[in-house]
């Protein structure tokens, strides 16, 4: 897999270009920081992160430190390699999906499991486990700013209605990471990982089937225009998040600007960003059903448990391989 060939790049990428952006960041000493997406200015990356950024190196700087956003792929395309980039300094922040190189983070995709987040806000089960200690081997050369966890996951399709789990068999769903991809096989699908820029064509050509993710998603790339069809309720989990900084950008900043980002990073600017995808989630929710063209289906509590029965055992074998019992009960406030 791609995020195996990802983890054995990146240990050789810090070990050479660490020393190598260190001497080049305090040396420098920048005035504006490099704020690398893959997606377009539009997304709500921007409302929920980059623009607090922004306000917070604005006010506690006076302007000193600013950003430079660069976006819809322009520091380099692809949300695999962004990672990569802010190690290497091709860009001194940038955000992406632990799901996309699963194998660089097991223990932070415990989160994205059906029945581990309850009720709780998704950026407190990931901020337990990273300040305890847990995840930080996962984030190597990097200071994460952010991370958080989005609405619920659904089911995304075309000319396809998912109201059982018979429904799902034989089907090709796209999943963002092997968690998500090991829910769809449990239910007899045949899970697919796609880059999110892909989804519209994958979807409108008929690669897929359909897919899981949150409804956000379906404002932010298009999706209403070639799904027809969206399930609710179905226990499926959610998907993390991350925002990174190179460590040695970070460590070669002035004390203003390390005091600004320090003030917002961590768990304010994980729930600006939670919060932002909630938003927008209900927003395109609304929207689409306004449009009467969708199908919307809420699955009830009785009908959710024929997909628990099958789904939450998943849960249970991931966290039991992983050795990763701490890492559940502290995400949960359990210890």
């Amino acid at each position: 897999m791609l995020s195996i060939r990802f983890i054995e790049k990146l240990t050789s990428t810090i070990a050479v270009a660490g020393v190598a952006a260190a001497v080049t960041f305090s040396a420098a000493a920048a005035d504006s920081l490099k704020f690398a997406s893959w997606v377009p200015a539009a997304h709500t990356i921007t409302e929920g992160v980059v623009d607090p950024l922004i306000k917070a190196l604005e006010e506690g700087t006076g302007g000193a430190t600013d950003i430079d956003y660069f976006t819809g792929g322009e520091l380099g395309a692809g949300p695999l390699e962004q990672y990569v980039r802010v190690v290497q300094g091709v860009a001194d922040m940038s955000w992406g999906l632990p799901g996309y190189t699963s194998s660089q983070f097991p223990k932070t995709m415990i989160s994205e499991l059906p029945g581990v987040k309850g009720d709780k806000p998704g950026y407190e089960l990931l901020w337990n486990a990273y300040d305890a200690g847990l995840l930080e081997k996962e984030f190597p050369g990097v200071k994460p700013l952010a991370l958080w966890l989005s609405e619920p996951n659904v089911f995304i399709m075309k000319d396809h209605e998912i109201r059982t789990p018979e429904d799902v068999k034989g089907l090709k769903i796209r999943v963002s990471g092997t968690i998500a991809g090991d829910v769809i096989a449990a239910l007899g699908g045949t899970p697919v990982q796609i880059p999110a820029g892909e989804l519209y064509n994958a979807l409108q050509t008929g690669l897929i089937d359909g897919l899981v993710t949150g409804t956000s998603a379906i404002g932010d790339f298009k999706l209403d225009e070639v799904a027809n069809s969206y399930t609710y309720n179905v226990p499926l989990g959610q998907i993390s998040f991350y925002t990174i900084m190179n460590q040695a950008a970070y460590d070669g900043l002035s004390a203003e600007a390390k005091a600004a980002i320090d003030g917002i990073a961590g768990r304010t600017l994980s729930k600006s960003a939670e919060d932002a995808w909630n938003r927008k989630a209900e927003a395109v929710l609304e929207s689409m059903k306004a449009a009467g063209d969708n199908t919307i289906i809420v699955l009830s509590d009785e009908e959710s448990a024929a997909f628990e029965e099958l789904v939450l055992p998943v849960t249970d074998k991931a966290i039991g391989q992983l050795g990763a019992e701490e890492v559940y009960k502290t995400m949960r406030g359990e210890m």
